[in-house]
């Protein structure tokens, strides 16, 4: 069944989410913070691994880096556009939306609601598991890699609730729209995407989850909502480097 996986992924981030709620009351704020520095650890652990995976290389027996330039084009363009249509503020405005919406028991005193929402779902939806997963599911029927990610999401969203609250669970939507999109559209998008685009758009998603870990440490705050046009760019990039092959990226 095409789509089963990101059905499940979102039932796993349902059930963490409800799973972090219940510990939320019995976590003193030490145990929170400890928790967010670990998960901090972790989104730089992920998304540095992600980068390297594909732009270190071997050469010749040394290792060299690949790519550096359109990652540094994709992220100071997409900046621009993402501060010009303010996307951080649009996904904070839709936060604030639903939180005044939802029932005052359920997050009242929680300041760290629209945190919860816009952090959970950029981590959930940005990156390689993401994309090729549901390509994956949309394209073979074949949900496996959507299962891992299942998983690693479920738990995540446990630490996350009872670190932030109740916000996580709005990002099963952003999983739903943004994952269940791309499996739905996968048989009409998937001729335009090379597997070097699609490495490169993961790797510019890898990017922006090591800029969650300075979030979560509570840092100074990247506004990575304003990042995510970066991750498309590498379509326009690469399009130009078929017709102008001698392009420096």
């Amino acid at each position: 069944m095409i789509g089963l996986g990101t059905i499940v992924n979102c039932g796993t981030v349902a059930l963490g989410t409800t799973l972090g709620l219940l510990l939320k009351g019995g976590l003193p704020k030490r145990f929170e913070k400890t928790i967010m520095s670990a998960l901090a650890l972790c989104a730089f652990f992920i998304g540095l691994g992600g980068v390297l995976s594909q732009t270190l290389v071997i050469r010749e027996g040394s290792f060299s880096t690949q790519y550096t330039l359109l990652i540094v084009l994709c992220m100071s363009i997409g900046a621009m556009i993402g501060e010009a249509l303010d996307i951080e503020r649009r996904l904070e405005g839709i936060g604030e939306w639903f939180k005044r919406r939802i029932p005052s028991g359920a997050s009242s005193g929680s300041s760290t609601f629209v945190e919860a929402f816009v952090t959970a779902s950029l981590l959930f939806c940005v990156g390689a598991m993401s994309i090729v997963g549901a390509l994956e599911d949309g394209l073979n029927a074949n949900p496996s890699i959507l299962y891992a990610k299942a998983v690693m999401d479920g738990v995540a969203a446990v630490v996350f609730t009872a670190s932030l609250g109740a916000g996580v669970y709005l990002s099963i939507l952003a999983v739903l729209v943004y994952q269940g999109g791309i499996t739905l559209l996968a048989g009409f998008i998937r001729p335009l995407l090379s597997d070097l685009l699609i490495d490169q758009m993961s790797c510019i998603g890898s990017v922006l989850i090591f800029a969650i870990g300075f979030n979560l440490l509570d840092s100074k705050k990247i506004k990575v909502g304003n990042l995510l046009p970066a991750m498309f760019l590498p379509i326009f990039f690469l399009w130009l480097k078929g017709l102008f092959p001698a392009l420096p990226w």
